[in-house]
């Protein structure tokens, strides 16, 4: 029997990608598409994807304006050089580190959305939901919160994140000049039979770079100068703990040029690396109309908020939705036994303060702005730029609760 078998600890692993992995590229131009659409009229219904291989990128997917805000010619190029700028901002400036932006073949397939979803979306279906906002879509999407971290993220996906971001800081000021675009980080962490973070088991760096840096500079590098600033505060890292740093021993070839990109293919890396469950949408590209993305946000809120009222250690949301219909065909709300007051009286709680229609959810995060790029890369949770992180709930939780 393991050490860690003896101890009931047991292990937990979730990876991040940087911002210039290729489906990283692709979610951050869909966004930016449609922040731009947002931009023009913010009851626009978009879903954008996004495809890059070897020297090129396409654009497709569905577009409906409520009112067409800019003549079609001025739109199509304007959409071209937003997916340009996105690539070049992020470092793909030559075909050497894996894409041009500038220069690469570009291909536009956006069309108008389909009138069937756009009318009960927009309130003008049949029968007794007509003149309310319904959901974009069915299905069921999830919010986690746990104590992990500061942020009530779980430890393994938000220092994976953290990682990243420090590479990226590096990488964009110049302090590391041979850092390339693409890159992927990994954290595994050691859990106690309480579920609580005791140290940093193994920590995995894979990063693009030039190709005439010698291997040992490179790894001593990324462990001295991003990995250690990192995690050294969380106290989290001993004498055991291990660094495996780009594995292979090369990382030249990378970003579309070294594997293809797509829209929506790193969902786990978007949420909670794998702690919380997944409901299968993906998020970018899409406007808020689509429960895929915006119920996931009020999910997520609804969590956070009751893990800091301290009702629970680590609670999870599910909500469900049928397309076209203007209200949740199901919440729950899941503590693991970690509730400090009766997990029905959360539940309660939960129904009565907030809002999770469809446009509820709108309205309370104030998702009809061009917010959404930002969220494209490093995590859409754990960051305090963002509505669906406040915190504002807690008091009427905790007095909800107490009556």
């Amino acid at each position: 029997m393991s050490n860690l078998a003896e101890k009931n600890h047991y292990l937990f692993t979730s990876e991040s990608v940087g911002e210039g992995h290729p489906d990283k590229l692709c979610d951050q131009v869909s966004d930016a598409v449609l922040d731009y659409c947002l931009s023009l009229d913010p009851d626009v219904h978009v879903a954008c994807e996004t495809f890059s291989t070897t020297d090129f990128m396409l654009v497709g997917g569905e577009i409906g304006f409520q009112n067409y805000p800019v003549n079609q010619k001025e739109f199509i190029a304007n959409i071209e050089k937003i997916a340009r700028q996105v690539a070049l901002d992020i470092g793909y400036n030559s075909a050497d580190v894996g894409l041009d932006g500038k220069n690469c073949q570009f291909m536009n397939r956006l069309h108008a959305q389909s009138a069937d979803i756009n009318q009960g979306v927009i309130g003008k279906g049949l029968g007794e939901y007509e003149g309310q906002q319904g959901a974009g879509d069915q299905g069921m999407m999830f919010g986690f919160a746990c104590t992990d971290t500061p942020s009530f993220m779980p430890a393994p996906i938000y220092y994976s994140h953290q990682i990243l971001l420090k590479a990226t800081e590096l990488r964009h000021s110049g302090a590391i000049k041979w850092l390339r675009p693409d890159a992927k980080s990994q954290v595994t962490v050691e859990y106690d039979e309480n579920h609580k973070p005791v140290r940093i088991d193994a920590v995995v760096v894979s990063h693009q770079h030039d190709p005439e840096i010698d291997y040992e500079i490179i790894k001593e590098t990324i462990i001295s100068q991003i990995i250690k600033p990192v995690l050294e505060p969380t106290g989290l890292l001993d004498e055991k703990t291990k660094f495996f740093i780009n594995p292979t021993g090369k990382f030249v070839i990378g970003g579309p040029d070294g594997d293809s990109g797509l829209t929506g293919r790193k969902i786990i890396v978007d949420t909670y690396g794998g702690m919380g469950r997944h409901g299968g949408g993906a998020f970018s590209g899409k406007d808020p109309s689509k429960v895929d993305r915006s119920a996931a946000y009020m999910a997520r809120y609804i969590a956070k908020n009751i893990v800091a009222a301290g009702l629970a250690d680590r609670a999870e949301v599910e909500l469900a939705y049928a397309i076209g219909v203007p209200f949740p065909v199901s919440i729950l709300v899941e503590t693991f036994g970690t509730e400090k007051v009766d997990r029905s009286k959360i539940s309660a709680a939960v129904e009565k303060i907030f809002d999770c229609t469809p446009a509820g959810i709108i309205k309370t995060l104030d998702l009809k702005r061009p917010i959404y790029r930002k969220t494209a890369s490093y995590g859409h949770f754990g960051r305090e730029e963002f509505p669906w992180e406040k915190t504002d709930k807690v008091e009427e939780l905790k007095k909800e609760v107490l009556r």
